[in-house]
């Protein structure tokens, strides 16, 4: 019986992973909650999994019962399933304590990649990925060595906007912009996943989480979203993970690794399938892809500096202040700052900050226009 915190409990990946732990009552037990406005949910989750008023909390309200509840001595699994930079303390303190990671929120792995890869080694942790890429590599890489690998193949779906000219993409709607073809997700990541900024994110988190350079870190266009992610091997050997989309399936394994869930989430029946496609992504149209290989590649704070950028640009569409193409624009201009390195949380923090005011200066200088 393993111990589940649920940090971010009433977001998307928090309720699917409470759906998961509901239908495995003999694999799991909720004993702490954190999720953020939506305190009607929150109490009900708390009822329903009978967890102590004392180990329910608002991350809102307060924040510090993220890094409380991820160091629990009665928890073996904290699911970090908060959104944006504010998961980064949650990170820290289950590694630092030691405790499996089923890590559901990129941004903190990726704004402080220097700091989470010293808490892993200093507490012992463990991260299993969430995303359903980062799972599928994760389970292809069990057929070989890292030393084995050649390339990592990261798919995306190409979001709502595959194929558009220049001109389509400069007049599309938040509305537009929050359609995914395939996921269900929360507003911030289907935006996210609109820019490709999702995906060059998920580029360099693939390079923390399993020390592959990003020269061999490779993204293609898969529209069916039937291929999550694919391993080349020296020997030219391609493994690739396949399902139907249903984030419950990589949520299940990080929970449960390495053994697998007795329950076919996402079954392919594959005389119903037409055909799998693949092509390169479209690198002009969707400029966040290589922002974010240009992050990583120059290290540091980049990562955090592009990542706090994109949240507050997102924002900003999402509110209506700027148009959809104006995304990139903004992460461009905070990612052009000389940024060193970071070493610590405070450190983090203040790249955050600096990168935050720039964007928004951005913004205001497009509002000026």
């Amino acid at each position: 019986m393993r111990r589940v915190a649920v940090l971010g409990s009433t977001g998307s990946v928090g309720t699917q992973a409470l759906d998961v732990i509901s239908r495995h009552p003999d694999d799991f037990t909720v004993v702490a909650l954190v999720a953020g406005a939506n305190s009607y949910l929150l109490e009900a989750q708390a009822a329903q999994f009978g967890v102590s008023p004392d180990r329910v909390s608002s991350g809102i309200e307060n924040p510090a019962s993220l890094v409380e509840f991820a160091a629990l001595d009665e928890v073996d699994v904290v699911l970090n399933a908060v959104v944006g930079f504010a998961g980064l303390t949650a990170t820290i303190s289950a590694l630092e304590s030691g405790k499996r990671l089923a890590l559901a929120n990129k941004e903190s792995l990726i704004s402080g990649g220097p700091v989470v890869r010293a808490a892993r080694l200093a507490g012992g942790g463990e991260i299993v990925p969430v995303d359903s890429e980062h799972s599928a590599l994760y389970q292809a890489l069990r057929s070989g060595t890292l030393s084995e690998v050649r390339k990592l193949v990261l798919t995306a779906s190409g979001g709502p906007f595959r194929g558009r000219t220049p001109d389509q993409l400069a007049q599309v709607s938040v509305t537009d912009a929050l359609n995914h073809p395939t996921w269900d997700m929360g507003a911030k990541v289907t935006i996210d996943s609109s820019t490709l900024m999702n995906k060059g994110l998920e580029v360099i988190e693939a390079q923390e989480l399993f020390s592959v350079g990003y020269d061999n870190i490779e993204v293609v266009v898969h529209p069916q979203s039937i291929v999550h992610s694919m391993v080349e091997f020296c020997d030219g050997s391609v493994i690739a993970q396949l399902s139907q989309p249903d984030m419950r399936l990589p949520i299940g394994l990080a929970l449960g690794a390495p053994d697998r869930l007795n329950e076919p989430f996402g079954a392919l029946d594959f005389s119903q399938l037409e055909s799998l496609t693949f092509e390169s992504p479209d690198r002009a149209g969707f400029p966040c892809l290589d922002l974010a290989y240009e992050a990583g590649r120059a290290g540091g704070g980049s990562p955090a500096a592009l990542s706090a950028a994109n949240e507050v640009a997102v924002a900003a569409f999402l509110a209506g202040s700027i148009a959809w193409a104006q995304i990139a624009e903004v992460n461009a201009a905070a990612l052009a700052e000389k940024i060193g390195n970071v070493s610590d949380v405070a450190d983090v923090l203040e790249v955050d900050r600096i990168a935050r005011i720039r964007a928004q200066e951005t913004i205001s200088q497009f509002a000026g226009v």
